[in-house]
């Protein structure tokens, strides 16, 4: 799967203080809050407990998961549900187009599950969400974080037609981690998909990384460059943190200055944006990115 990592917030025992979270306030968070439990709208936010939900929605971005809840892979890492999914919800681009109006999102993320049941793999469902929103919001940017689609280049020239502000793929982990973290997905085939899209004329590329599975610091800055080496504009960096004791386990909270480290190593190899640090994720400061 190719999403937000929907982990809880963790408990401050036993865990270092850098992950200490602050708990969401201000009026643009209650109000927003207040729409969301009262239409009973779904986004990754609050499905996710995302430790940023508070300051991502003060600033007007949210993130929705659309095609299900249920994913055809099962990543090492992902707390969303595998197995067989629910048939195609086809009024779905509609609900998300409207919740987002209800909601006055100045920034959208989309993201889904993988779909590797499906002919089309999801992509026409993708491709109608990003143009529904666009014609009930036509003032709010976009961003699709989109799964691999096994490389379907068809599928992949859906994303490229909807043509969002900022596209993104994630790696998730180094090289040598993939095949553990991500099982069905292959490393040089998600590289594959950025340099597609960026060939194609899609004006901005992001993707995204988790720290603490077991990566040294070379295979880090090696996955950055190969991110660079396709083109990429914006990485992200986070800290993985356990959806479950069936999940992989951290094998170590990495640092702020490490994560720090990182950042300067970005955009000195020339990324756009660097987002690197325990608390963030895919989607963290999103609205940034397309500038």
């Amino acid at each position: 799967m190719n999403t937000v990592q929907e982990s809880v917030a963790p408990p401050t025992k036993g865990k270092p203080k850098w992950l200490r979270v602050k708990l969401p306030v201000g009026q643009k968070y209650k109000e927003l809050r207040g729409t969301v439990d009262k239409y009973k709208l779904h986004t990754i936010c609050t499905s996710g407990s995302c430790p940023n939900m508070g300051e991502c929605w003060t600033e007007g971005t949210a993130t929705f998961m659309i095609l299900g809840n249920t994913c055809t892979r099962s990543c090492g890492f992902c707390g969303v549900k595998t197995g067989r999914p629910d048939d195609v919800d086809w009024a779905e681009p509609e609900k998300v187009a409207r919740s987002i109006k209800l909601m006055g999102i100045k920034h959208a993320v989309i993201t889904s599950v993988d779909r590797d049941d499906l002919k089309d793999m999801g992509s026409i469902i993708w491709q109608e969400t990003v143009a529904a929103i666009r014609r009930m919001n036509p003032e709010t940017t976009l961003e699709t974080l989109i799964p691999d689609f096994q490389g379907n280049r068809r599928n992949l020239d859906r994303i490229v037609e909807a043509n969002p502000e900022v596209v993104s793929h994630n790696m998730e982990t180094v090289r040598r981690l993939t095949r553990e973290v991500r099982i069905q997905a292959k490393y040089d085939q998600s590289l594959g998909v950025l340099k597609y899209l960026k060939e194609q004329g899609i004006n901005r590329t992001k993707s995204g990384i988790m720290l603490g599975l077991g990566e040294q610091e070379d295979e880090v800055i090696q996955t950055m460059r190969d991110l660079r080496d396709h083109n990429v504009d914006v990485v992200t960096i986070g800290q993985y943190l356990q959806p479950s004791k069936k999940h992989l386990p951290v094998k170590e909270f990495i640092k702020p200055e490490q994560f720090k480290k990182y950042e300067t190593i970005g955009l000195e190899m020339g990324f756009r944006h660097v987002e690197s640090g325990a608390l963030v994720r895919s989607s963290y400061k999103a609205h940034k990115h397309i500038l």
